[in-house]
Order: structure tokens, then C-alpha cells, then sequence
């Protein structure tokens, strides 16, 4: 079961560009999504990796145009990270792919069938904030948009 969700993913994002990222650049393109401005040091603890990996994913980022590095307003040491339009683009065009290929599929399915997904989406969400203290529905940054 997992297997086929993973082909569904990813048949989404291979169709959204030649300019595919790999699953490491991925995530730090949805962090900067919801948290725009961040730096690098606060980057590097929410992937839980250490500030040269961190600083090279965004080199990658930065020359496929996708990432920018601007000094802090705060601090002359610091540099936070924004997504360019090209980023932006780029997730807006990945969120629209996967949509459209869970919809295809979701189409396909009965009314039954849908119903009990919603039922094992609704629990499968609810274990999960459940096993993240602090990460729940109410915590800061739930409200971003999903992949």
C-alpha cells in the first residue's frame, strides 16, 4: 500500500518540472513556504542537520533560482532564506500535479470506499498528533498548506 502511494507522489512532482529536487531540497522548499525568513541556523534545527548540509542544500536551491539569501534585518551575521517566484511556482505547480493525481484516483473510488479513506485519514491524523507532543492541530505552524 505504501509502494502505490509513493508512485501516486511522485508521479506528481516528476510532472512538474524538468527541474525535479531531490526529497532533502523538498522539504526545505515547504519550510520556507511557511516560515519565510528564516534563517539558517533555525532551518537547520527543524531538519534536525548541521549547519554545513543545511548551508548546501540552499546552495543547490539557490542556483536552480528557487531560494534567495537576504541579510537579516535583525543581525548583520545572519542571512534569512526566501523562496523566489520561480519557488513559489514551482511548489504551486507540484501541489497542483499531486492534487490532480489524488483526485483522479479518489474519482475512481466508490462512495463507500471514499468515506472509509476519510475515516482512515481522520485517525491516521489524529495518531500522529497524538505521538508529536506539542505538535498538534493548535501548535504554531499547522496551518501551512500541505504538500
Amino acid at each position: 500500500m505504501i509502494e502505490l502511494l509513493e508512485v501516486l507522489w511522485e508521479r506528481g512532482r516528476d510532472a512538474v518540472s524538468s527541474t525535479p529536487v531531490s526529497p532533502s531540497q523538498l522539504r526545505v522548499l515547504y519550510i520556507l513556504d511557511r516560515d519565510e525568513g528564516i534563517n539558517l541556523r533555525t532551518l537547520g534545527e527543524v531538519l534536525g542537520s548541521a549547519p554545513s548540509s543545511v548551508s548546501r542544500l540552499c546552495d543547490r536551491l539557490q542556483a536552480l533560482g528557487f531560494v534567495e539569501r537576504a541579510p537579516s534585518p535583525v543581525s548583520r551575521r545572519e542571512l534569512e532564506l526566501w523562496l523566489t517566484g520561480r519557488g513559489k511556482s514551482y511548489l504551486r505547480d507540484l501541489r497542483a500535479r499531486r492534487e490532480e493525481a489524488l483526485l483522479a484516483v479518489i474519482g475512481d473510488m466508490s462512495p463507500t470506499a471514499r468515506k472509509g479513506l476519510v475515516e482512515g485519514l481522520t485517525g491516521f491524523r489524529a495518531a500522529v498528533e497524538d505521538a508529536a507532543p506539542g505538535h498538534g492541530a493548535g501548535a504554531p505552524g499547522r496551518d501551512a498548506q500541505s504538500a
